[in-house]
């Protein structure tokens, strides 16, 4: 049974989940492809050259990044499970630690969710006149608004149909990193010299180490992505938590890979000046120009990142709504079950994000806030711990153990070591987000107190 709603018009529109048709409801799978889908989006394909300046501080800070999220992931696992109707994140931290935490939490998460879909499409858009010449005669922003509202439109049909899609370009987008891990198998097997060749010669540093990882958490973000989704979840006490650690092992070993074949087959300084470091590493060890392929599976994968968050974005947008934190219009269904009028807003601000992003004028505005999206997640998961938290010290029936304790001290101690390693201009810029959704919470909440009582509709 979903918590109850915080009230007001909003708990009229859509309760819970509970009497959706068949075609509103995922599965394990997809969950698990939102997860690796929405994590895995195109900065994989040039995160090697990024961590590359680091040299061996970039391993050391995966690992640490890694051990993190794989706690995360436990976290979330252990919040699905514990309270399988809550409706996602919002509903485990409204549960344990109140409706504002949970509103400024969730804004923060919610607002950086447009902003990646709207750097997604831009920066799929130049791939694909890589892969495609003739659409490079389009104009750009027309481009990336029409491949914004086709995403849109796919999920306008439905989860289910938006999940679809999702499995079939995770599926898709593995198979280059697949290709990375069997050459560089190959490689070790058939030449293991190639690996000791030019080892990176960065000293290893607690500052170069930081930094690193504050790089590859960003590429991390996204590990809660089956989570969020949970009111449409088939037996989301189950699902989430199978399907969380399932996308986070398998992404993680992934990144492992991919960022460390390249950088042992590759001289540090080359693989930081390449701005396609796989197609490099094809280029060299494979068959040459076969490398340029690998621009159609970053669109692959700029899509299928954009499809999931699309997707994340509406679900979001929709429990908020039902909990009286953002307008009732938006927790309307259409009749596939969609939260139709959330993808429509979500459509239209990530289209003035990308219309940002190709104006000159506004430019460096646009690039002032993609730095806040990975300091915008941080309160989503530093609450989510806290909650955890608090389920212990109640002794929550699933989460009365020290193991739990430790799991959720654990993600504390990430977040802020990851706070700290993000500096403090973005950590107050995150903060300003927050503040700037407050005046937003203020009248919701008056308008809550002056409705009168509405009597929620059974589903």
């Amino acid at each position: 049974m979903s918590l109850p709603p915080a009230g007001g018009p909003s708990a009229r529109a859509e309760p819970t989940a509970a009497g959706t048709h068949d075609g509103s409801r995922i599965g394990f799978w997809t969950c698990t492809a939102l997860v690796v889908g929405n994590v895995i989006g195109m900065g994989i394909f040039v995160l090697p050259a990024s961590l590359a300046p680091f040299g061996f501080n970039a391993l050391i800070g995966w690992v640490i990044v890694l051990a993190g999220c794989l706690a995360l992931a436990r976290v979330f696992s252990h919040l699905a499970h514990a309270l399988p109707g809550a409706g996602g994140p919002y509903g485990y931290i409204r549960h344990t630690l109140g409706e504002l935490p949970a509103y400024m939490a969730l804004w923060a998460y919610w607002v950086s969710m447009w902003l990646t879909n709207a750097a997604l499409a831009t920066g799929v858009v130049g791939y694909m006149a890589v892969v495609f010449p003739p659409l490079g005669a389009l104009p750009p922003a027309l481009f990336a608004l029409g491949l914004l509202w086709a995403i849109v439109a796919i999920n306008l049909f439905g989860v289910r149909t938006g999940g679809g899609v999702q499995i079939v370009t995770t599926a898709l987008k593995l198979l280059p990193m697949l290709v990375i891990a069997l050459l560089g198998g190959w490689l070790l097997l058939t030449a293991p010299a190639s690996y000791a060749a030019h080892p990176p010669t960065t000293p290893i540093t607690l500052g170069g180490v930081t930094a690193a990882s504050t790089i590859a958490l960003f590429a991390m973000l996204g590990i809660e992505s089956a989570s969020v989704p949970a009111a449409r979840v088939d037996d989301p006490g189950r699902t989430i938590p199978r399907s969380t650690m399932s996308g986070t092992v398998l992404t993680a070993i992934i990144y492992i890979i991919v960022s460390t074949v390249p950088l042992l087959l590759i001289r540090q300084q080359e693989l930081a000046e390449a701005s396609a470091p796989f197609a490099l590493l094809m280029d060299r060890f494979a068959l040459a120009g076969s490398g340029r392929w690998l621009a159609l599976f970053v669109v692959i994968s700029g899509l299928g990142a954009l499809n999931g968050w699309t997707l994340l974005a509406g679900e979001l947008t929709r429990t908020m709504a039902v909990n009286g934190v953002l307008p009732a219009v938006l927790a309307r269904n259409n009749r596939h079950g969609a939260p139709a009028v959330a993808l429509l807003v979500i459509g239209a601000l990530a289209s003035a994000m990308v219309w940002m992003s190709y104006s000159k004028s506004l430019v460096a505005a646009f690039t002032f806030l993609t730095r806040v999206v990975t300091a915008a997640n941080l309160p989503l998961y530093l609450c989510c711990a806290l909650a955890l938290i608090v389920l212990w010290w109640r002794r929550s029936a699933t989460c009365a153990t020290r193991r739990v304790l430790l799991i959720a001290v654990t993600c504390v101690a990430f977040v802020v070591f990851a706070f700290v390693g993000i500096g403090h201009e973005p950590f107050l810029y995150a903060l300003g987000l927050i503040a700037a959704g407050l005046p937003l919470y203020a009248l919701m909440r008056l308008r809550r107190r002056a409705a009168p009582p509405v009597e929620v509709l059974p589903p």
